[in-house]
């Protein structure tokens, strides 16, 4: 069975929301850690483990930041993180994957499913084994208890309950 931690300086973990019905707001978390054990190179076996630090989130707004870090969202005093653990990663053809598993925000825990492109394997100067990947899917922010909110008097909302999730990540295998 292989190791593989996050290469946390060539991995992004990024989302987007739309804002006023009209544009995306994107927004990303700055420290994160993730492990990938696996008996293959495919990975067809892979198990996955993520986390986030809720207060390392960052919109390029520090007032944003600042409400989404509140009770009105992410409550990060109490839910200081966010998880990830896998249930099942398949191969549905050639590169292409679907990852399975509980995310847990704000103490609620979810299934979410995930489609993730295996990018290859490479070996980089120093020597070290690495794994790409590319993941993405959506959730809705309001099952997992981020249900604050705005009505527009052009109807709609100021933030749609649809989250984009974005994953571009390198693994580097472990000794």
């Amino acid at each position: 069975m292989a190791t593989y931690k996050i290469d946390a300086a060539h991995s992004e973990i990024t989302f987007k929301v739309k804002h006023l019905m009209i544009t995306n707001v994107t927004g990303n978390f700055n420290k994160f850690d993730a492990t990938l054990e696996s008996s293959s190179d495919d990975f067809a076996d892979a198990k996955i483990s993520f986390n986030a630090d809720v207060n390392s989130i960052n919109t390029n707004s520090e007032q944003r930041d600042g409400h989404l870090k509140s009770d009105d969202f992410f409550s990060a005093e109490n839910y200081p993180s966010i998880s990830f653990t896998s249930t099942e990663f398949k191969k549905v053809s050639g590169s292409d994957y679907s990852l399975t598993g509980n995310l847990t925000i704000k103490n609620v825990t979810k299934p979410v499913q995930l489609n993730v492109e295996f990018l290859g394997l490479a070996t980089d100067p120093w020597g070290q084994s690495k794994a790409g990947f590319e993941a993405s899917g959506k959730i809705n922010r309001t099952d997992f208890g981020l249900t604050w909110n705005a009505s527009l008097e052009t109807g709609g909302v100021l933030v749609s309950e649809e989250v984009k999730l974005q994953f571009n990540v390198q693994f580097i295998k472990q000794a």
